[in-house]
């Protein structure tokens, strides 16, 4: 035997392997879902600014709708907004779903809402009575 041998330490092949195809899954994932959160965040912002139009219901959707166009929003539209007033004020909330396809029938389902309120609760459901 040799003394002077040394064990060499690494990773081999099929764990470079895997680990390559684990992380192409994970930026493959992310790549599908930040523009979802950044659409989300861009409703987000367009609900604030629609409140702070002050305005009339009709108002705050127009300014909604305003935002959804430069804001490249199209998973919700201003008639999906829940505009209800609470203290003395209107608040606007909103929530949906984003289903985004990944292989074959698995896919992924991301619930976003928001609203204005403070105490982050949404304005109740509308029902058509």
């Amino acid at each position: 035997m040799q003394a002077g041998l040394k064990r060499q330490n690494g990773i081999s092949l099929v764990g470079l392997i895997f680990v390559l195809a684990a992380l192409g899954f994970i930026g493959v994932l992310a790549l599908k879902i930040v523009p979802t959160y950044t659409e989300y965040r861009a409703i987000q912002n367009a609900i604030v600014t629609a409140k702070a139009t002050g305005g009339s219901v009709l108002e705050m959707q127009k300014s909604f709708d305003a935002n959804a166009t430069t804001g490249y929003i199209s998973s919700i539209t201003s008639r999906d907004l829940l505009i209800a007033k609470e203290n003395g004020e209107f608040e606007i909330s909103f929530a949906y779903e984003k289903k985004i396809p990944l292989v074959g029938p698995a896919s992924l389902l991301l619930e976003y809402q928001g609203t204005t309120s403070k105490n982050g609760v949404p304005a109740p459901a509308k029902t058509d009575q």
